[in-house]
């Protein structure tokens, strides 16, 4: 099951980061991008529906008459859909006068103006809109269709574009107002507002064929966005592996130091990258002549320190208690000495493979412990690996399967294992084992524990203290398999 924490360790990755960031990046921008080239073409469609009924506005208002008989209109418009009943394509002309007026002296007008619109008109009488606003013409067209009750009635000289619905259907409307001027009469009381004529011409047309437009580009433009979706995908994953190939080739030669299968960095590496190989090598070089000198000096103090206490201990008037605390000064020399050698705080880039090791302790110790004869058995698994220096892993197995065939009736199990995370070391006997009292105490300081015939002394004290140097872990027990004791040691990958 995914986690939160499995989530936090992948999003530690430099990989991690920038895959999700390429994928937010498309999965974002590309929505955002289709959203906006759909509106704009919507609005592009609907611009040029805009521009095609201003079209007819003028065609229709070329051919109106208008005089104070009434409003004259062909009998056949020149665009034929105009014609056609309920081709989709409509015309209506209606016309406005406020209440004074329909009032006043234009009473005359108005009953002339509907006997005269009644010819064209698809009915004996045309009902008016509002109180102010009346049909004046329909195209043929119009023929079974219910007309709105309100029309948008724009100010003189301006047009106005929206939505309206007929027969239960969306349509798009434009509706442009003109004012006509009418003849002049000799009646002297005729006021001069009465020789205006207001019209609203109201163009309208079905959105099928608009929606239909939107709809085929929305399905065209999402279908291949999600096909440029996929091919920036696979082009972001080309191009984060080209990126991050260096990254990975650093990766495998440390991991390759690491095991002691390589020493230098030597993969020609991106200016960015040059720089920090550079001085990987540097520290590299440093640390390998460093340790090498250390050892040295080390080596010449251990020679120097050697003779002089040959020289007493030669002494014949030397008392036996002199001689016991030279002999113990002789052995913690050599203890601190070989725990100053270990290389496991600076040796993190050497490896040494475990069955290179313990093929020559099996092979030699036998010579050594051959009354009686100690059989020495090995389960090593061939890939293993101790991150470390080969010298301390020998004076670990050296001195746990020394302590073993001291003990052992005769026979000795050495095991090793690996997995990722550690690397397992097992050695057991069939001896008498360790007694339980003396388990907790033996891995301090100065405690001996004598239950082997020849003793667990400096030699576990030393194994004790590369483990601890190494920050791996020492345990012993009881063994299963041979009934003796059982060293277990762990050390983390």
């Amino acid at each position: 099951m995914f986690s939160v924490s499995r989530l936090t360790t992948s999003m530690h990755s430099l990989k991690a980061r920038l895959i999700v960031s390429a994928l937010l990046l498309i999965l974002i921008l590309m929505p955002l991008i289709g959203f906006g080239l759909n509106d704009a073409f919507k609005q592009q469609v609907k611009s040029a529906s805009l521009n095609e009924l201003k079209a007819y506005v003028y065609a229709i208002l070329a051919v109106t008459e208008v005089n104070r008989d009434g409003i004259f209109m062909p009998e056949v418009l020149l665009e034929n859909q105009f014609n056609v009943i309920q081709s989709g394509l409509y015309a209506v002309i209606t016309t406005s006068r406020t209440p004074k007026e329909a009032a006043s002296n234009s009473a005359s007008f108005d009953a002339k103006f509907v006997e005269k619109t009644d010819s064209t008109a698809t009915s004996s009488h045309l009902p008016p809109l509002n109180q102010v606003q009346r049909i004046a013409w329909r195209s043929s067209s119009l023929l079974g269709i219910e007309i709105p009750k309100s029309l948008p009635n724009p100010v003189k000289g301006q047009g106005q574009f929206s939505e309206v619905t007929l027969n239960k259907q969306p349509h798009l409307i434009y509706s442009f107002s003109v004012s006509f001027e009418l003849p002049t009469l000799d009646n002297k009381d005729v006021k001069q507002s009465d020789n205006r004529f207001p019209i609203t011409i109201h163009i309208i047309k079905d959105q099928t064929e608009f929606q239909q437009q939107v709809s085929q580009f929305t399905q065209q433009l999402w279908r291949w966005l999600m096909i440029l979706m996929g091919l920036l995908l696979v082009i972001q994953m080309a191009w984060l592996w080209w990126t991050l190939k260096p990254l990975s080739s650093l990766e495998t030669e440390l991991n390759a130091i690491e095991n002691g299968k390589a020493n230098q960095l030597t993969h020609e590496y991106p200016t960015e990258l040059q720089a920090v190989a550079q001085q990987l090598n540097t520290l590299l070089s440093t640390e390998q002549n460093q340790r090498k000198r250390y050892r040295n000096a080390l080596s010449d103090l251990a020679h120097s320190l050697k003779t002089p206490l040959a020289v007493i201990q030669s002494q014949s008037d030397l008392s036996a208690e002199s001689f016991e605390q030279v002999s113990y000064i002789n052995r913690i020399i050599g203890h601190q000495l070989k725990r100053a050698q270990s290389a496991a705080g600076s040796a993190w880039h050497l490896g040494v493979p475990v069955v290179d090791v313990s093929d020559k302790l099996v092979k030699n110790l036998p010579k050594i412990y051959c009354r009686p004869l100690i059989a020495i058995e090995q389960t090593v698994q061939r890939d293993a690996i101790f991150k470390g220096d080969q010298a301390d892993l020998s004076e670990i197995l050296g001195n746990l399967l020394d302590n073993a065939c001291k003990a052992a009736k005769g026979k000795v199990l050495l095991s090793v294992t690996h997995n990722a995370q550690s690397l397992i070391v097992q050695v057991e006997d069939d001896g008498n084992g360790i007694d339980k009292a003396l388990q907790a105490q033996i891995f301090e300081r100065g405690i001996r524990a004598d239950s082997y015939k020849m003793g667990h002394g400096i030699g576990l004290a030393i194994v004790r203290d590369l483990v601890d140097s190494y920050h791996g872990q020492l345990s012993m027990g009881q063994s299963d398999l041979l009934g003796g004791a059982r060293f277990t040691i762990i050390f983390k990958s």
